[in-house]
């Protein structure tokens, strides 16, 4: 007959509960597992403590399985390697219960032990592992406020984790773009200044000799003052259209046009501005093109602006007006020209608005210039509204070629 087994003697009926465990003033770790305790109460629920309080509940859950496993089937296997060596001949009767009682005691202070260094060195690794994580995130934002307090210059260092060092490399093209938007605005502020304040102190200059009757009013004074108010208007006026065109405020009357009769009268109307035969304006166009949906006023406008910047930057050569086929579905129209070209490193920011790039270039004072650099900002915001697109090449010294699309007028579309 099987040997009846005795009751394991000196063990817990049931598991220590770790959550309730309560450690001697006098035991050696008693000292930093309180004060540990003590930091954890006090911790406010920022994303360092969660993740401190996260990692070390894991930890806890880890040693309770580890503790409930180890005391739930520990017993039950030390009685049964027993059992065997009495099978193999050992005799163990009277040790049985003394083994026993001692292997419960091994058990309950391995336990603990190993669960109060596990739970030590799991902790100190949970909390630098949060510290390393929160770090860069408390940088970020500070970062932040400094940007939003109104130092644009704020930037964001490098982090070691790729998570967050995307996240703040987002943030610094962010930041690099609004500073830029911010530097432009003040630039147009300034170059504003500078444009109102020549046409107004020469009007105002007029009026006083006028008023003092220092100077007669004749007729060519009028037509300076006349001038100059109109040089006035024209400032406003293209500023305001710049903040419309953003907007989409700007009404477009689509309907189907034909491109060779609109470039026509734009070469005729520029004739007027060339002197000498230079440079030699050429219209490169064929007849019989398909129908554009487009607005004529608005593509003149584009048109009438893209010219005029060849005429101040081309004093000889050419400038020729073309269009031609994109595809089946959109033609291009474009400025070609031989003069002075543009730069490689201002060429990606040629459409920018309040961007300027050769300012002494700028200052000139010819009947399309506004002296601000929101020109080809109008333009290209205008071809956008009506469905297309506009893009540059050019080469420093060589000339440059200013091209936008607009939708061709397809069989079973409506215009509106």
């Amino acid at each position: 007959m099987p040997r009846a087994r005795h009751p394991i003697a000196g063990l817990p009926t049931k598991p220590i509960a770790l959550g309730t465990m309560k450690v001697s003033p006098s035991h050696p770790c008693s000292k930093p597992l309180n004060s540990l305790l003590t930091d954890l109460t006090k911790l406010r629920p920022h994303l360092r403590s969660r993740l401190l309080l996260s990692h070390l509940l894991v930890v806890a859950l880890s040693i309770g399985s580890f503790a409930l496993v180890g005391w739930l089937s520990s017993p039950k296997t030390f009685v049964w390697k027993l059992d065997e060596l009495e099978v193999r001949g050992f005799r163990l009767r009277y040790a049985r219960t003394q083994l026993v009682n001692s292997f419960g005691s091994v058990l309950q202070q391995s336990t603990l032990w190993s669960s109060l260094v596990g739970a030590a060195a799991a902790g100190g690794f949970s909390y630098w592992a949060a510290l390393r994580i929160a770090r860069p995130l408390k940088h970020m934002e500070d970062v932040t406020l400094r940007f939003a307090a109104g130092e644009l210059d704020a930037r964001i260092q490098a982090s070691d984790i790729p998570e967050l060092n995307q996240l703040g490399s987002s943030f610094n093209r962010l930041a690099a773009s609004l500073e830029g938007t911010e530097q432009r605005r003040r630039d147009l502020i300034s170059d504003l200044t500078h444009e109102l304040r020549t046409p107004l102190t020469v009007v105002r200059g007029y009026l006083e000799e006028l008023s003092e009757e220092r100077i007669e009013p004749t007729p060519d004074l009028f037509d300076r003052l006349i001038r100059e108010t109109k040089r006035l208007e024209r400032l406003v006026n293209d500023t305001q259209e710049l903040s419309r065109a953003e907007t989409g405020y700007l009404p477009i009357n689509v309907q189907a046009i034909e491109l060779r009769p609109l470039l026509g009268s734009i070469i005729s109307r520029i004739e007027d501005q060339v002197f000498d035969d230079e440079p030699k304006l050429v219209l490169d166009c064929l007849a019989g093109l398909p129908l554009v949906a487009a607005d004529p006023d608005r593509v003149e406008q584009v048109l009438l602006n893209l010219m005029g910047n060849a005429l101040r930057h081309t004093p000889t050569g050419s400038i020729t007006l073309w269009a031609a086929p994109r595809d089946e579905r959109s033609m291009w129209v474009g400025v070609t020209d031989t003069g002075e070209g543009i730069s490689p490193e201002d060429l990606p920011h040629i459409f920018e608005r309040f961007w300027r790039g050769d300012r002494s270039r700028c200052r000139h004072a010819g009947r399309q210039s506004t002296g601000a650099g929101i020109g080809l900002s109008i333009s290209r915001r205008l071809v956008e509204l009506q469905g297309g697109e506009m893009d540059v090449t050019s080469e420093l010294g060589q000339g440059s070629t200013f091209r936008f699309s607009l939708p061709l007028v397809l069989r079973g579309e409506g215009i509106l």
